[in-house]
């Protein structure tokens, strides 16, 4: 297994790059066909895991150098101002009223911000695997700079896996339950398989079925709105 993706990796960084785009560009077209927050909130983060995947494919014909560095800034910087828009999809999924969702929105500000200065603070350093060169977090980032990396990485998963379940009882559609849950598989199953340094790689997939599972999720509710 272990030779497959590592064979695979610097090709299919590419497919998955262009899945996103698809995503993305279905998502921001329905926004603006719906004008549904959903679709938005959505192509925004696709557009966050496009642009992860794009640089990371990039790797494999990019030198680590001044280029991909800044290029990698930008990746985390993305990064962390656009995941966090998970928590306004899990609040306007489970259609929490004003108070809740300006609660919400304020803790997703808050985050934002801290994501953002997470990414310029994260000392980059270069890493060499399955043919491709990346940046990583290097052991001279802020220990405040890695605990916001690990909320925005796993921090995010539980409460959108939490909102699905409630989402799946109440509006008997998993397509949310399925975009956390799925994110959250693929996530452990780097670890789990003794691949630490293919997580980056074998979450990616996971990414793209929580960008599909949020499209999919938008669409049932736009189609209950218009019905």
């Amino acid at each position: 297994m272990r030779s497959i993706l590592l064979a695979s990796c610097p090709y299919l960084l590419w497919v998955i790059a262009a899945l996103h785009l698809l995503l993305m560009s279905l998502c921001l077209r329905e926004y603006h066909r719906t004008q549904q927050s959903l679709f938005l909130f959505s192509g925004l983060i696709v557009f966050g895991l496009f642009y992860d995947a794009l640089i990371l494919a990039m790797g494999s014909i990019l030198q680590a150098g001044p280029v991909l560095m800044m290029l990698s800034r930008l990746r985390f910087v993305c990064h962390g101002a656009l995941i966090p828009l998970i928590f306004p999809i899990c609040a306007y999924a489970l259609d929490f009223n004003k108070g809740w969702k300006t609660a919400v929105w304020v803790f997703t500000g808050i985050l934002i911000v801290l994501g953002v200065a997470e990414g310029f603070a994260t000392d980059l350093a270069a890493q060499h695997v399955a043919g491709i060169a990346r940046y990583t977090s290097g052991e001279a980032t802020p220990a405040w700079a890695g605990a916001v990396s690990g909320v925005l990485s796993y921090g995010t998963v539980i409460p959108l896996i939490l909102a699905g379940i409630v989402v799946w009882i109440k509006r008997k559609t998993p397509t949310l339950f399925l975009s956390g849950f799925l994110m959250f598989l693929f996530s452990a199953l780097g670890p789990a398989t003794g691949n630490f340094d293919l997580i980056f790689y074998i979450s990616m997939y996971g990414e793209v079925l929580m960008a599909l599972f949020f499209y999919l999720y938008a669409r049932f509710r736009a189609a209950r709105q218009e019905a």
